[in-house]
């Protein structure tokens, strides 16, 4: 009896065991699995370590960016669409992580967790996937650069939609650079090459910031429509020097905001307060990352816990330790021209199998980031910057409405350069965000470009 007992006793802690052991390879190929069926050993999806086995990648008009051919990955034939396109459609080593080809890896070969890569071996390629981006506006994105660092990105608020986003510095994906040039990085060439700046930037904002100041002003400063203030060019405040770049007289808050006065809005920030202005960057989602396909974004930043008075008067104007995120400030953007609700701006559109089932379609995803009151007086207050400041004729036949930004940099370096806005035609609703990296004034440097790319976002669309 003792015997079988202990017989008895072995068999089922060998049965719980393999169960075990069975419940730990499962959960393991399901977390895994994915990342198993894709490794660089597997020769049939990598050639050389670059990934090959893949369906195809076309922009919305079905214009083909990447495709397989034999046992190479191809590119578009022209070199503005590769290289303005090269950070969205990404590279096939994994440098540039945010990129289609290597965030959308297993999709594109076609992986399923069920058949695993059946679909490959049947008809010996992987999914295609469909991305939302113009790749025309891209390149002339790409030329209005002009081999300026910096980002373009152009996104429908009410679909999320991205038409538009070339990040730069970039490269001839057909004629990459070698390691031993960007390691090197003669004159800073290089610099941050791999990064999608639209989802990893993070960039002091200049003027662009007063967006959230203004939002914050509409929603507590009771008396905001009798305020007014004058401007003799500067503001003291706790002994600190706050400079405008002319003397705007007296003006009342929109035309400050139009002026882009610097002493009008610190006079506004000691009128907030820390805590008014945080909450208000708060409700716009400072300090949060978003997901971005199967990325994520760089977090905005606004902290002035530990600010003075004068620290908190620089921040309202986008400068002290204020940085923002290009994605996020679209989102921003979106907020503000649809009635207080952010649509979060996608790339991918669909992914076909090879059978032309759509096995995924991204259904754009919004946050209600302030009122609709709020937003349309935010927003009525930057369509005059255009009609008083900027001028109607930089964007004929979308009633824009925008702010330039002009961002002082620690180094000492030349300001970067910033233009955000939106149109308000229905047939045309496009926000735009523009950053030059050291490019200057806002409006002699970002605007023009904003002009010419939204010009031809309206072509498109129209």
């Amino acid at each position: 009896m003792k015997t079988t007992a202990k017989r008895s006793c072995i068999i089922i802690v060998l049965i719980v065991a393999v169960v075990a052991g069975l419940t730990v390879l499962g959960v393991r190929f399901a977390v895994n699995g994915e990342e198993w069926a894709t490794l660089r050993a597997n020769e049939h999806l990598n050639e050389g370590g670059s990934f090959i086995a893949a369906g195809n990648v076309t922009d919305r008009n079905g214009e083909i960016l990447a495709y397989t051919e034999g046992e190479e990955r191809r590119y578009n034939d022209s070199e503005r669409i590769r290289r303005s396109t090269l950070h969205i459609l990404g590279d096939t080593e994994g440098y540039i992580s945010s990129g289609v080809q290597t965030a959308y890896k297993t999709r594109l070969a076609g992986y399923s967790p069920v058949t695993g890569l059946h679909s490959l071996k049947k008809y010996g390629k992987g999914n295609d996937v469909s991305l939302t981006i113009d790749s025309q506006v891209c390149a002339l994105a790409y030329d209005c650069l002009n081999g300026k660092n910096g980002v373009v990105a152009a996104y429908n608020y009410e679909t999320g939609e991205i038409l538009c986003s070339v990040s730069s510095p970039n490269y001839d994906i057909e004629n990459k650079p070698s390691s031993e040039e960007i390691d090197k990085n003669e004159d800073g060439k290089y610099d941050g090459i791999y990064l999608n700046r639209l989802v990893d930037g993070l960039y002091t904002p200049g003027s662009v910031f007063k967006i959230i100041t203004t939002a914050s002003a509409v929603e507590n400063v009771p008396n905001l429509d009798s305020w007014t203030y004058t401007c003799t060019g500067e503001e003291i405040v706790d002994g600190v020097k706050v400079t405008c770049p002319s003397v705007h007289g007296e003006m009342d808050f929109e035309e400050a905001f139009a002026n882009s006065c610097n002493g009008a809005f610190a006079v506004m920030s000691k009128e907030l307060g820390k805590e008014k202005l945080s909450l208000t960057a708060k409700e716009f989602r400072f300090g949060e990352s978003f997901a971005f396909g199967n990325s994520e974004t760089d977090a905005s930043i606004f902290d002035v816990s530990a600010a003075n008075d004068a620290d908190l008067a620089w921040a309202s104007v986008g400068q002290y330790t204020t940085l923002v995120n290009p994605y996020h400030m679209l989102t921003m953007l979106g907020a503000v021209a649809n009635n207080g609700e952010a649509v979060f701006p996608y790339a991918v559109s669909t992914i076909t199998s090879p059978a032309g089932r759509v096995v995924q379609e991204t259904k754009p995803r919004s946050e209600v980031y302030i009122t609709p009151e709020v937003a349309n007086k935010v927003e009525a207050m930057m369509r005059n910057n255009v009609e008083t400041n900027y001028g109607d004729y930089n964007f004929e036949g979308l009633s824009m409405c925008g702010k330039t930004g002009t961002a002082e940099v620690a180094d000492g370096s030349k300001p970067h350069s910033w233009f955000a806005g939106f149109s308000q035609n229905p047939q045309c609703p496009i926000a735009i965000v523009v950053v030059v990296e050291n490019g200057g004034w806002g409006a002699s440097t970002a605007l023009p470009i904003a002009s010419e790319v939204m010009e031809a976002v309206y072509k498109t669309l129209s």
